[in-house]
Formats: structure tokens, sequence, C-alpha cells
């Protein structure tokens, strides 16, 4: 079957919408054009999604995206190429404990490649890049690492690496040897200022808006978000910001009460922080604050099938142990149980629990379930032997649960370890699975088919009963690619989609 897919409408787009927060502009008055780096930010505020420093190369004259790259690593410096339509991108990072790595990137202006230079695995943290002629670049790195050596944090090593041809430059062909160089002062220098400063003397109008994690829609056609800095906003039907509430962290999970007068919020808490996310209560009509608690741990915030908001608990390991079913007859989680010994859970110790939401009295606002309440319904893995984390589901309309996860490896995310299942709530093989290598950033579904958004930017429709793919493609706006990180169904075949760059794409499937 033959799916089209469209963009109708796109909210919270601005001027250099594609990188948030600028960290570092450099422009190319010959050609008119400035490249711009964000600020090196987790996908979505979650650090198992991956970081990224995202960076743009806009036309000066109406500030239009040329290019776009995501970077691994904060971005340091960048250069211009002074006759082919190239960009030199250096990146980097101290590892924590021992080494500076990093990335030397090429960025093709008019394929949109971009290539990663350097063969060691690790890479450098590049610092400096200067293009001396067409065929010579200079490269600033810190040291490999900073081992008994108390000035690595302020000096370097430069070299010049010489190529005839940049545009054919193959991966990872630069070697220790090309890169050797004499040891110089290497300052780090903040260029964030100059950065914001450069990009609003082209246009007031920029603002750093990151990660939008949940995206609903009213019934008087009114949309409302949550996303990074914001607890929640709205936005009215004729494109424009009705209000926000402004916020440190930022908003998680959304619900909307049935009256549609009020919402709860899951705030966001730093991950260094030990106590659970504070919830609140806002009004919807101008996002005033009626009410808020902080549960006793991490839980998640959802909707039941009858429309009552409900706290699941989230577990102790981030978003690996954060299962959150939206629509659910029950308020299901990922349950660890601990071995008698005392060790930490392993394979066979994750349980899919549940309670039954009218065990829970109706309140004026959710509780966390108490022990006495849950039931343990089937092993959490269908596989044995593997390992199972959560992730973002939905309930069909037969009491199934369709949920992503991961299985866990030790050694990253391995190819195929990415899942979406339909299943049965008793343990027996699901009905389908679809696996691919990346990881799920949200999902829902209609009554025929189940919409998935990946951290590189695809969406994947598959059939609701058999699981077959009737669609995929990665996301693109005005021809830039998107990453999406929120995602809801309000009618069969429309989607909202709320994206890394802080936009709130209104979109159909037909």
């Amino acid at each position: 079957m033959t799916v089209s897919f469209r963009i109708d409408r796109l909210l919270g787009d601005r001027p250099f919408a594609e990188v948030g927060d600028p960290a570092l502009a450099v422009d190319d008055k010959y050609r008119g054009l400035l490249a711009v780096a964000g600020t090196h930010v987790a996908v979505a505020g979650v650090p198992d999604f991956g970081s990224i420093a995202p960076v743009g190369v806009y036309d000066t004259d109406n500030l239009a995206c040329r290019a776009l790259l995501r970077a691994r690593y904060p971005v340091h410096a960048m250069a211009f190429h002074p006759r082919l339509p190239l960009l030199a991108v250096g990146t980097g990072d101290y590892d924590g404990g021992y080494f500076f790595k990093g990335e030397l990137l090429l960025l093709d202006l008019e394929t949109g490649r971009s290539t990663s230079l350097i063969e060691h695995e690790l890479g450098r943290q590049v610092l400096g890049l200067e293009w001396l002629s067409g065929q010579e670049l200079r490269v600033l790195m810190a040291p490999y690492d900073d081992w008994q050596d108390k000035d690595a944090w302020n000096e370097g090593h430069v070299a010049v690496v010489c190529q005839p041809d940049w545009r054919t430059v193959p991966p990872r062909s630069l070697t220790g040897h090309d890169l050797a160089g004499p040891r110089v002062a290497a300052p780090r220098i903040d260029r964030r200022e100059d950065a914001r400063q450069g990009v609003s003397s082209l246009s007031s109008e920029w603002d750093p808006r990151r990660n939008v994690r949940a995206v609903e829609e009213l019934s008087d056609g009114r949309i409302v978000a949550t996303l990074d800095g914001i607890q929640l906003e709205a936005w009215l039907p004729s494109g424009q910001r009705q209000w926000a509430v402004q916020d440190d962290g930022g908003g998680h999970d959304l619900v909307v009460a049935a009256d549609e007068r009020s919402a709860w919020v899951g705030l966001m808490r730093p991950p260094w922080e030990e106590h659970a996310q504070a919830v609140v209560r806002l009004a919807l009509q101008d996002g005033a604050r009626l009410d808020r608690f902080t549960p006793t741990g991490a839980v998640s915030l959802v909707r039941c099938a009858d429309g009552p908001p409900a706290l699941a608990p989230a577990g102790r390991n981030g978003a690996r142990s954060r299962l959150r079913i939206r629509h659910g007859s029950r308020v299901y989680f990922r349950e660890s149980v601990p071995r008698k010994s005392g060790q930490k859970p392993g394979p066979g110790e994750a349980w899919l629990a549940a309670v039954e939401p009218r065990s829970i009295p109706v309140a004026e606002r959710p509780r966390e379930p108490r022990k006495a309440e849950v039931r343990r319904l089937s092993p959490y893995s269908w596989m044995p032997g593997e390992t199972h984390f959560a992730g973002p589901g939905v309930e069909a309309a037969d009491g199934d649960l369709i949920h992503a996860g991961t299985v866990y490896h030790g050694h990253g995310l391995q190819p195929g370890g990415s899942f979406v299942v339909r299943r049965t709530v008793d343990g027996e093989k699901p009905t389908w699975a679809f696996r691919t290598d990346r990881k799920a950033t949200d999902l829902d579904r209609d009554m025929e088919s189940v919409y998935v958004t990946y951290d590189d930017g695809e969406l994947v429709i598959l059939d609701l009963h058999d699981g077959n793919v009737r669609w995929r493609q990665h996301l693109v706006v005005a021809g830039v690619p998107v990453v999406a990180t929120a995602l809801t169904v309000t009618e069969p075949g429309r989607l909202l989609i709320g994206t890394t760059d802080g936009r709130l794409l209104d979109c159909s499937t037909f």
C-alpha cells in the first residue's frame, strides 16, 4: 500500500532554527555564507539518545540553510575553503579521565555529505583551523591526553596537512604522522557571545529552542508542547504562540486533563540529582501553576485509556528502564527484581508489571502506586538470554502492548538491537517484532498503523496488525534533515511531531 506524507504546518520556525544556541560562528564574505555551530546537547535531553553539536551553513542574504551536519563532540573551530565548496570543522572533548578525543570533519556544501578524516579511533580534539592555501590546512590540536602533562589544557600541537584535492580525501585517511607537529600555546577561548552577536546582527528573531519532548492538540485547535527550558507552551490555530512557562530544565511528560482546563507536566531534572522530578499542574488558559508535588522516585506521567493521569515507576536506570505506555487500560512499567543475594538485576529479572487503575482512587492529583497494588504480568524480555531495555509505547484496542526498546549487549547498540514489538501481556511470543539499528524516540498508533520516530531522523510507519513496513523516510524541512523526538497521533493519518530544534510539525499521511 502506497503512503504519502506531507508537512501541512510548521510551528516554532525561526532563523537559525537548526543550530539552537550558537557556540561559534564563522563567515565567508566572498560567497555570502555564515557557518554557525550550536551548543553541544543531548538529543531530547536524554543521554541514551546520544549528544550532538549541530553545524548549519546559511546564506546571509535570506538566511536559508544550505547544509547541516550533526557532530558528535563540541565544535571548536571552522574554516571555509578559499575556493572549493567545503567547510572544515574541528570538534572534540575531554573523555573525563585521560584522552582528548574529537574529529576533523569536511562538510561538502553542494552534496551535504560530511567526512571524518582522522584515522585513529579516538581521533584528536581539534582546537583551530586555518586554510593557508587551496591545498594546505593548518590544524591546531590538543595533546592526545593529559597523563603527567600539566600544560595539556593550555597547549597543543600544530600541523599543516596538504592534499591535492580536498573534495576527494578518503574517510579516516589522516594518520598520526600526518598530524605530527610542534608544541605550541593553545588557549581555549569561549566564543559563544561573539556567535550570538553574529546571528543577532542578521536577525533578532532567532531563539535557541531545543528538544520537544511531548506535544498534544486540544479540541479548540490549540497545540501544547513541552521542551527544553519550557515547562509548557500553547500555540493558537493561527500559528502564534499564546503563552509559555519558562523553566531552567523544562517539561517532559504531558497529560491534558479531560476537561482541557489544565494539564499535568512532569518536569525534567538534571541526571546528577538523586530526587525525583517534580510534577506540576498548569492552567491551559494562561499557563498559571495550579499545583506542584514531588514523587518519591523516578516516574513516567501517562494518560490512562479513560483519561486521568497516572504515575508509572520509571526505575533507576534512566531511559533504559523507563517504559511509558500511553492510553493503557492499566498503568504499565518495567520492574527490576533484585536477586536474593543483593546483586544488581540481570537477565531474567526484569518484569512487565502493572497496576489496575481502579485500585488507585480518583484524586485531585495522580499518585504513585503502592507495592501491594503492583502485579507482575510476565518476564519483560520474550527472548531467553536477552536483556531488553524500555522505551515508548501504546496499548492497542484489544489490550496488546506495542512498545519500543533495545537489547542490552554491553558494547553499545548492535545492528538489529533496536525493536518495536506487539505483544500480549501474558509472556507468550510477540505477534510481531520490527528490528532496526537506531533507537526509537517516540511511538503512537491509530487503528491501522504504528508510527515510530528514530534518533537518526527517520519516521517509520508499520502495519498495526502484522508489523510490516508501510512507509519509511528521513524527515526533511525546507530541504534540511530534522530529528523527531516527540510524536502524537491526533486522528487517523494526522500526526504532530516535535523535533530536536524545537519545531512542531503538523503532518498528514494519506
